[in-house]
């Protein structure tokens, strides 16, 4: 499948976990023109058809469905009660007396991923891990256009070998999680328009760009540095159609001095996101902390107790370098701001 020719503006909405992309949200985007694309990682499979089903009610366009490549973990008794004391300055402010133990620790990736075949979307993408060759097989039989998100050109070259169709190159400066997977997530530190340039002169497959990417000049830029297509996730993160919660989108439009750093301390993964009292409070042990998914299940009660307060202070403000740059619109009023913004660059 040629993956460019199904939408006509090189720009895909970046897929943001957590309930924050709508399918309104990517409906809007797939219709202006873009891809559309539907953090699907947290998803049961119920809810995963219940959300494609209301995408496709909303659009006849392509869009895109987005994964963790993980398996389920099983931690033991003294891991759980070691992260929970770490975890004590947090939730001991919140007023608790212990910390909850969450159901379960994250989504079944092998139900997920049958259950996407049998959703047939046009693309799907995969974070933090990669797949087997017999997988990326089975999702080009199904009419599937396969992309994998990559942090090293080294990343990009394995996604080449079993067959991917194109891979995000996320820089450093991206908002959110970090897809790093062949090596410490600590060495993955090239700049967004340094490992394009790098991943362009690995690999023969389409390379879309993701990292500090605001207006149509960037889009632009980058383009002529040997993108394809970018992937924008800030940006979308504070459009009208977004559902984040109101303290948080009005944290990003407003950020003044603000800086983003990355973090393990929510989730167990390096992060990007605004800096709050929750990454101050656990900057002297992120590093100890158990490796997602189980911290970022352990952290699940934490952010919903913040949100249930409306206190963007312990909740995961996840956003990029440019988001001092980020604009409240409607999610195709953006796309047409960004095509035009490109056309007059």
């Amino acid at each position: 499948m040629e993956l460019l020719s199904l939408f006509p503006h090189p720009i895909i909405q970046g897929p943001t976990a957590g309930g924050s992309n709508t399918p309104a949200q990517i409906a809007a985007v797939s219709n202006a023109g873009g891809l559309g694309s539907l953090a699907a990682s947290l998803l049961t499979p119920d809810a995963l058809r219940a959300q494609v089903a209301e995408i496709r009610r909303l659009t006849s366009k392509p869009f895109a469905l987005n994964f963790f490549v993980q398996g389920t973990p099983a931690p033991d008794k003294a891991e759980l009660e070691r992260a929970a004391g770490l975890l004590k300055p947090v939730w001991t402010a919140l007023g608790w007396q212990e910390l909850p133990l969450p159901a379960k620790w994250c989504e079944d990736f092998a139900a997920q991923f049958e259950t996407l075949l049998e959703l047939k979307p046009a693309v799907v993408s995969f974070t933090f891990g990669i797949l087997q060759r017999a997988q990326v097989q089975r999702l080009h039989e199904a009419g599937i256009a396969v992309v994998g998100t990559i942090t090293t050109a080294e990343e990009a070259l394995a996604w080449q070998e079993i067959g991917a169709d194109a891979v995000i190159a996320s820089g450093v400066e991206a908002g959110g999680h970090r897809g790093t997977f062949l090596v410490p997530q600590t060495e993955a530190t090239l700049g967004a328009e340094d490992l394009l340039l790098a991943t362009v002169a690995a690999v023969g497959i389409p390379v879309i760009s993701a990292g500090n990417i605001m207006n149509g000049a960037d889009i632009k830029r980058r383009l002529a540095l040997g993108a394809k297509a970018v992937q924008m996730g800030t940006a979308f993160l504070v459009a009208d159609e977004s559902a984040i919660h109101p303290a948080y989108k009005a944290r990003l439009l407003n950020p003044g001095e603000t800086p983003t750093r990355l973090t393990r301390a929510f989730s167990g993964r390096y992060a990007r996101g605004l800096e709050n009292r929750f990454m101050r409070e656990m900057a002297a042990v992120e590093t100890q902390v158990p490796a997602y998914p189980v911290q970022n299940a352990l952290t699940g009660s934490i952010r919903a107790e913040a949100a249930r307060r409306g206190d963007a202070e312990w909740m995961s403000l996840w956003c990029g370098t440019g988001v001092a740059k980020a604009r409240a619109m409607p999610a195709a009023k953006l796309v047409e701001t960004l095509v035009a913004e490109m056309q007059a660059a």
